[in-house]
C-alpha cells in the first residue's frame, strides 16, 4: 500500500512588481516560513498551475493578488481542488473584488481577509501581529507608502511610529530596487528572505546605489515622455519602449494635464501590451472598476484600485482600448 505524501508545505504566492506585494511574502514567511512564489499578472495562473498537484502542500496564503473576469473563475476552481484535499488556504488582498467571488470563497472556508482601505502587507501584519516581530510594523508602513495608503486608519498608525522621512526613503529605495529586478526573480526572492529577516533596505547591499542608477533613468523618462506624449479629450498616453510602464506612467498623467494617464509597453513573451494607468485626485471615475470591464471586453484582464491600476490588452486591439477607456471617462 503507497503511503499518502505527509503534507508539511506552507507556500506564499504574492505579486512580484511592487513593494506592497513582496513587502506581504515577507511577513508571511516571516510569521509561518515555507515557500514563496512570485507572480505577475499575465502568469498569474500559469505560476499557481502546479499547486494543484502538489500532495505535500499544508497551507497556502495568497497575498496582493488582484482578480478580474478574465481569471476570476479559474482561480475560485483552482482554489476549491486544493479545499477539498483539505489544504488551508488564506486570500489577503485590498483591489476591487467582487461579492459574489468573496462568498463563493468563504462558502468554501477560503479564509478572506479584503478590504480596499488598506494595503495587502497592513492586512497581513494586522491580521498575524502576534506571530511578527517589531520590525514587521515598519515593512508594512513602508509598503503603505508605496500603494499611497498611508493616510488610511491602519497605515496611519503603523507610520506614526517611524520618523516619517526614514520610512519614505526607505520606501522610495526599496520600490526602485523592486521595479528595477523585474527580470531577476532570484534577486526579487531574495528581498523577501532580507524584509523577514527585519533587515531594513539600507542593510541590503547596494540597494541605494542601484536605486540612484533608477533616478538617473526616471529622469530621463521625463524628456522622453515630454517629447512623445499624445494627448486625447479626456487622457494622455504613450507606449513605452525601454522602461516600465508603471514607471512612466505618472510622468504621463502629470504632463499630460489631464485627470488620467495611460502608458503601455509590449510583453512580447504574452503577445500583449501592459498597461498601467493612474488617476489625479480630482478624477471621480473607480479606474479599476472601469479598466477590469473594458479590458474584458478587449480580450484581456485587467483592474486595481479606484485611481491606480493596470491591464494586459492583446497588441493588435490596444488603440481601441485607449479610445474607448477616453470615450467612457466622458460619462
Amino acid at each position: 500500500m503507497v503511503k499518502k505524501p505527509v503534507k508539511t508545505k506552507t507556500v506564499c504566492v504574492s505579486h512580484e512588481e511592487d513593494a506592497d506585494g513582496i513587502s506581504s511574502a515577507a511577513l508571511i514567511k516571516q510569521a509561518f516560513s515555507g515557500e514563496t512564489i512570485l507572480v505577475d499578472y499575465p502568469g498569474m495562473m500559469d505560476s499557481m498551475e502546479p499547486l494543484r498537484s502538489d500532495e505535500k502542500l499544508k497551507q497556502l496564503f495568497i497575498c496582493d493578488v488582484g482578480l478580474n473576469k478574465k481569471n476570476e473563475s479559474e482561480f475560485v476552481e483552482l482554489l476549491l481542488v486544493l479545499r477539498k484535499r483539505k489544504v488551508k488556504v488564506t486570500y489577503i488582498d485590498h483591489h476591487d473584488l467582487d461579492k459574489k467571488i468573496i462568498n463563493q470563497l468563504e462558502k468554501n472556508n477560503v479564509k478572506v481577509i479584503h478590504d480596499v482601505n488598506e494595503c495587502a502587507t497592513v492586512q497581513v501584519y494586522n491580521a498575524f501581529k502576534n506571530k511578527l516581530n517589531d520590525h514587521a510594523a515598519f515593512v508594512a508602513a513602508c509598503a503603505a507608502i508605496t500603494d499611497y495608503m498611508e493616510d488610511r486608519p491602519l497605515g496611519s498608525k503603523l507610520l506614526q511610529i517611524f520618523d516619517r522621512q526614514f520610512a519614505l526613503i526607505s520606501a522610495t529605495v526599496l520600490t526602485y530596487n523592486i521595479v528595477g529586478h523585474q527580470k531577476d526573480p532570484d534577486y526579487l526572492l531574495y528581498l523577501v528572505d532580507a524584509l523577514s529577516e527585519s533587515k531594513y533596505p539600507h542593510d541590503i547591499p547596494n540597494m541605494y546605489e542601484f536605486a540612484q542608477l533608477q533616478v538617473g533613468k526616471l529622469a530621463e523618462i521625463i524628456s522622453k515622455v515630454k517629447k512623445s506624449l499624445k494627448v486625447k479629450k479626456n487622457l494622455g498616453y504613450m507606449e513605452i519602449l525601454d522602461s516600465g510602464a508603471s514607471g512612466a506612467v505618472n510622468f504621463v498623467l502629470g504632463l499630460s494635464g489631464k485627470n488620467v494617464g495611460v502608458a503601455y509597453k509590449e510583453r512580447v513573451d504574452y503577445g500583449i501590451y501592459a498597461v498601467s494607468v493612474r488617476g489625479s485626485k480630482t478624477c471621480n471615475v473607480h479606474l479599476g472598476k472601469l479598466v477590469n470591464r473594458l479590458s474584458t471586453e478587449f480580450g484581456g484582464s485587467g483592474g486595481g484600485h479606484d485611481k491606480a491600476c493596470g491591464a494586459s490588452i492583446p497588441k493588435p486591439v490596444i488603440t481601441k482600448f485607449i479610445n474607448a477607456l477616453n470615450k467612457e471617462l466622458e460619462k
